[in-house]
């Protein structure tokens, strides 16, 4: 499988936004529908997700995925790690959009664990993307533990919160997922950090 370093995904979002003019909030509902295909997949007759989501741009795809999973039939609870206030433009406009759905957006609070956690059928891991680089700590490492403790399936979006996408290497803490969407095509580091990543799915967001 084809496997790229983080630059060279990076590059790739620069390109289609600033050479093809595509919108950076297109990349978003392409990359959040796949996700969203690929936790149905997974799903099969079941029907609660919980979707754990950051305030980048890896939370805004998994904000554009609650929308379609909502869409699909699939009873949804999203929890949203980190202030409103930090949110991204993007990951904002959708933010919007699913409250004008009626679809409540929870705010992880320290200590208390999220509502119903251990009796969804799918945890989908938005919180980080493919640029973290520093360790994880505070309430982003109390999440990804509860999500590892709850022995659920998870589905990662791009990479598994906690994993640097170039190395393999677990940045204090890292989710153990069952699949993992990666966009593009898969990261250098997965193939070190297998038990981490889970299956790789590689979906495109509308370019190549």
């Amino acid at each position: 499988m084809k496997s790229i370093s983080v630059k060279e995904a990076q590059a790739f979002d620069q390109t289609a936004q600033e050479k093809l003019g595509i919108p950076s909030i297109i990349l978003m509902e392409n990359a959040g529908r796949s996700v969203a295909c690929e936790a149905l997949k997974m799903l099969g007759k079941k029907k609660k997700v919980v979707i754990v989501c950051g305030v980048g741009n890896n939370g805004g795809d998994g904000l554009v995925a609650a929308r379609h999973l909502l869409n699909a039939g699939i009873k949804v609870e999203v929890c949203l790690v980190g202030k409103i206030s930090k949110l991204k433009s993007d990951p904002k406009t959708n933010l919007k959009i699913l409250k004008k759905m009626g679809q409540e957006v929870k705010i992880w609070k320290p200590r208390r664990s999220v509502a119903g956690f251990h009796e969804v059928n799918l945890i989908i891991d938005a919180l980080f993307g493919i640029g973290l680089k520093s360790n994880v700590r505070g309430p982003y490492a109390e999440v990804i533990e509860r999500i590892n403790k709850s022995k659920k399936p998870v589905l990662a979006v791009d990479v598994p919160s906690g994993l640097n996408a170039d190395t393999g290497r677990v940045l204090g803490v890292a989710v153990k997922a069952k699949n993992t969407v990666s966009f593009v095509a898969s990261k250098k580091g997965f193939s070190k950090a297998r038990q981490y990543t889970g299956k790789v799915v590689v979906r495109d967001i509308g370019i190549v």
